[in-house]
C-alpha cells in the first residue's frame, strides 16, 4: 500500500510532488545544498548517518502504527456491516413469520 516510503505516500494522498513542495518553501539546488553542507559542518559526517538511521526507524514506527490504526478501522467497520447484515436477516425473518 505505500510501497515509496511514508512521505511518498503523504504526498500522493494530498496531490502534491516534490517539486511543487519545494517551491512552496521557495528552495532551489543551491539552498538545500548550502543547507545538507552546513549539517555536514555542524554534526560532521559520522554523526550524519546515525541521524538517518534513527530518522528511518522513526519512520518505520510511525508506519507500522498507522497500519496497525487502518487495520482496526477496517476491523471495525467490517464488524459492524456484519452486524448490520445478521439485523436485516432477523428483522426481514421475524417479518416473514408474522405475514404467515
Amino acid at each position: 500500500m505505500m510501497e515509496g516510503g511514508f512521505f511518498n505516500y503523504i504526498f500522493d494522498q494530498l496531490e502534491i510532488d516534490m517539486a511543487s513542495m519545494l517551491l512552496f518553501f521557495n528552495m532551489g539546488g543551491g539552498e538545500i545544498f548550502f543547507i545538507l553542507f552546513i549539517i555536514l559542518l555542524l554534526f560532521g559526517s559520522k554523526k550524519i548517518p546515525e541521524f538517518a538511521r534513527g530518522l528511518g526507524k522513526g519512520i518505520r514506527y510511525l508506519k507500522d502504527a498507522t497500519d496497525d490504526i487502518q487495520r482496526d478501522i477496517q476491523d471495525t467497520v467490517n464488524d459492524v456491516k456484519r452486524d448490520v447484515d445478521i439485523n436485516r436477516q432477523l428483522n426481514n425473518n421475524s417479518d416473514k413469520n408474522k405475514s404467515e
